[in-house]
């Protein structure tokens, strides 16, 4: 068999057993999401009496009304506080990490190779290490049970420098940044001006990998964080799920929710960002 281009094409059998994998990659994927919009319009008793692949009574809009309004409605301070947290870290961890990859790529001096492996080395600590350091730091600073204590953490991530590096090295022609130089521009000036709206692509991509990262963060806000008013909202659903505050209220029907609803920021950043990747894929077709 061949294309119009006179090259062979796949065998069917191949092709078969590729569009199979990705269906069932698909399948793994939207599976967890659809049991939760199923599971978040059931009460208590569906939820444990019926399929959990399929709907029974609809009480959604009752059981979101509850989660709004339980506890004097400290499930939207909770969602609030990750707001908070989530833009705020991934914010500064943009900035630095986009500075620190870009510099990486873009300069040369003594130590880089060394500088690099320590990055990519970093990979190999578990955060579950920096714990202990981190909690005896952010007590002598008297960061603990603050914001800044899930803040700071989240300002500085190797991964983010990792990537932020290749795609400089891709995405900047390094003559420009000498036609720069000629004119008079500063390191800064050039780096604010031509480095960040050429890496636009990529700075849309470690802010949406660490805002994700941010959000989903359980450890660090479970060892940090003391006051219920200060806490993420996957602690406090967590929390529910495992401490019953009230018994007489439906908490399981209330995480379920909760979980729905945490989504939404997440889905929304998502969208928000298509037109940077969309930019990045037309820029690197002209080139």
């Amino acid at each position: 068999m061949t294309d119009s281009t006179g090259r062979r094409g796949a065998p069917r059998s191949a092709r078969i057993l590729v569009i199979s994998g990705l269906a069932m990659f698909v399948a793994y994927s939207l599976a967890p999401v659809w049991f939760l919009v199923v599971s978040a319009t059931k009460s208590q008793d569906d939820l444990y009496s019926t399929n959990g692949l399929w709907f029974a009574r609809f009480r959604l809009w009752e059981n979101l009304g509850q989660l709004f309004t339980y506890h004097d409605g400290i499930f939207l301070r909770w969602m609030g506080n990750s707001l908070l947290y989530g833009v705020a870290s991934t914010a500064g961890m943009t900035l630095i990490c986009l500075a620190c990859g870009y510099g990486l790529a873009m300069y040369r001096f003594r130590g880089r190779g060394v500088l690099m492996a320590c990055v990519i080395g970093s990979f190999l600590v578990p955060g579950a290490l920096l714990t202990i350091p981190s909690f005896l730091l952010f007590t002598h600073l008297g960061l603990v049970d603050t914001p800044w204590a899930v803040i700071l953490p989240g300002f500085f991530t190797p991964l983010s420098v990792y990537l932020a590096k290749v795609y400089a090295e891709g995405a900047i022609p390094p003559e420009l940044l000498e036609a720069a130089r000629i004119d008079g521009a500063g390191e800064y000036r050039i780096f604010f001006q031509i480095g960040l709206r050429l890496m636009s692509t990529g700075a849309a991509t470690v802010f949406l990998l660490g805002f994700i990262a941010s959000w989903n963060a359980f450890y660090f806000p479970l060892v940090f964080l003391r006051g219920e008013s200060k806490w993420t909202v996957m602690l406090g659903l967590y929390s529910w799920l495992n401490v019953k505050i009230d018994q007489s209220i439906d908490l399981t029907s209330l995480v379920e929710a909760g979980a729905l609803v945490s989504l939404i920021p997440m889905v929304a950043l998502m969208l928000s960002m298509q037109r940077y990747w969309r930019s990045g894929i037309t820029l690197g077709s002209l080139k």
